[in-house]
């Protein structure tokens, strides 16, 4: 009985945890993913053809696992749904103007590289 009360509590603390490791990103996950974001927006704009997107998306995430990847992506479009929050579906040029200003932005300066990252929670 004593066995099955720590596998269950482990089993429950191992659930409880898969969110938090899912929102737990490094260094280099925030960076493709800042990376990956601008390549959405860059793509949402129609800047890219596929095989320049491909090219691309495949530069951001490098090479990482494909779970990495899947909440890089996640945490991407994160980052466009948060440029979008509040835009009504028919107001076109409000979005479009929110993705070319972030599009333009530092943080998508194709080809450079941010030294450092400070997160606060």
């Amino acid at each position: 009985m004593k066995l099955h009360n720590v596998v269950f509590s482990a089993l429950v603390a191992a659930i409880v945890s898969l969110p938090a490791q899912a929102l737990t990103l490094s260094s280099v996950e925030l960076s493709a993913a800042e990376h990956l974001g601008c390549v959405l927006a860059d793509d949402a704009l129609g800047y890219l053809n596929e095989e320049q997107f491909n090219a691309r998306f495949d530069e951001a995430v490098g090479d990482l696992s494909d779970a990495q990847v899947d909440v890089i992506y996640a945490k991407a479009l994160g980052y466009i749904d948060g440029l979008l929050f509040g835009v009504s579906s028919g107001d076109r040029d409000i979005a479009h103007s929110r993705l070319e200003s972030f599009s333009n932005s530092e943080t998508c300066a194709y080809g450079t590289q941010a030294v450092s990252r400070t997160v606060s929670l």
